[in-house]
């Protein structure tokens, strides 16, 4: 089974040394997750010396290819039997559209811990799982994709209909 984890646009170390810490890759091992996609961004991996565009390791059992970027990470939300992200707002709704299993780990580092807002509401409603890097593992072994409740599709219309709402049309 495959995890795929993505921080965006953004560096967040923090994240990036969390998923592929031993204590995560045990975890996702003996859920039976054998390879790790990790889209770093700008990041830093400590016991990196260089710093390639991507590579491939293997630890605990676990696959891992890393990279920074591509044009499209479409596919590997596609492939991905698990997700753990950042907590924006792009990414969070392109995974939850897809009716992936999703957890957030929001980046407290941000302006204003916007991202803490976001992962909180929506996981009140039931669509996703946030977490703290301190919880990750945890959070990875109690995870219960099932438990998720299905992020209502896509409905063009909604925006017009409000809008027009206000405007009194209807």
């Amino acid at each position: 089974m495959i995890v795929f984890v993505t921080v965006g646009s953004t560096r967040f170390d923090a994240l990036v040394e969390a998923v592929i810490s031993e204590a995560v890759l045990s975890t996702l091992r003996d859920l039976g997750y054998d390879r790790l996609i990790l889209q770093r961004g700008n990041s830093i991996i400590k016991s990196e010396e260089s710093d390639p565009e991507s590579y491939y390791i293997q630890q605990q059992g676990v696959e891992i290819e890393i990279w920074k970027y591509k044009p499209s990470i479409q596919a590997e939300f596609e492939q991905a039997d698990l997700i753990i992200s950042h907590a924006g707002s792009g990414t969070i709704l392109d995974v939850l559209r897809l009716g992936k299993p999703l957890i957030v780990v929001p980046n407290p580092t941000l302006l204003d811990n916007h991202q803490e807002e976001l992962a909180s509401a929506l996981q009140a409603q039931g669509y996703l799982k946030a977490t703290s890097i301190q919880n990750l593992a945890s959070t990875i072994a109690s995870f219960e994709p099932h438990n998720l409740v299905p992020f209502p599709p896509f409905d063009g219309n909604r925006f017009s209909k409000l809008v027009d709402e206000e405007m009194g049309y209807i």
